[in-house]
């Protein structure tokens, strides 16, 4: 498997990826599929902050970031999402992807990661908690889909410096 930066060229695979999971899951709270265009908009705005990992020439995950809130006292904490296809499940492929996103963020000056997971995917939360990450929250039914009124829970990690 390859951690590498994405590529617009990867954005067909990685709207597959997300839109797959917008339409099947409760990971996120979203109804709104994503365009490979608009994907690879964040893809170029993002630059380093957007990590594939591909697999027999197949993007099968990737981990971004993007801003947490809006305003200056903000400006070094980042909210991340991590997602895998099927096939990127259970090979460490996560941790790779989470590894090197934790790497460009520290040379980007980010301070503090976010994570924010629905409490209808324990997986997601156990993962976080093996990597690092501190549970600082949960927001009881600010998620809606489905008919159903979902929990948000919030989990951190502070970056140190190595």
């Amino acid at each position: 498997m390859i951690i590498r930066p994405a590529r617009p060229r990867d954005a067909a695979q990685i709207a597959e990826i997300t839109n797959t999971i917008i339409r099947g899951t409760l990971i996120t709270f979203t109804t709104t599929e994503r365009s490979p265009e608009e994907i690879a908009r964040d893809i170029d705005e993002r630059g380093l902050a957007f990590q594939v990992a591909e697999l027999d020439g197949r993007v099968v995950g990737y981990a971004t970031y993007g801003s947490f809130r809006s305003g200056p006292g903000y400006a070094h904490s980042r909210e991340h999402t991590i997602l895998l296809a099927p096939e990127g499940r259970g090979r460490g492929t996560g941790r790779a992807l989470i590894r090197a996103l934790e790497e460009v963020a520290r040379s980007q000056g980010v301070h503090v990661l976010v994570a924010g997971i629905s409490a209808e995917n324990p997986g997601a939360i156990a993962f976080h908690a093996a990597v690092g990450f501190q549970t600082v929250g949960r927001m009881p039914e600010v998620g809606h889909k489905w008919g159903r009124w979902l929990d948000l829970v919030l989990m951190q990690k502070i970056l140190a410096s190595e």
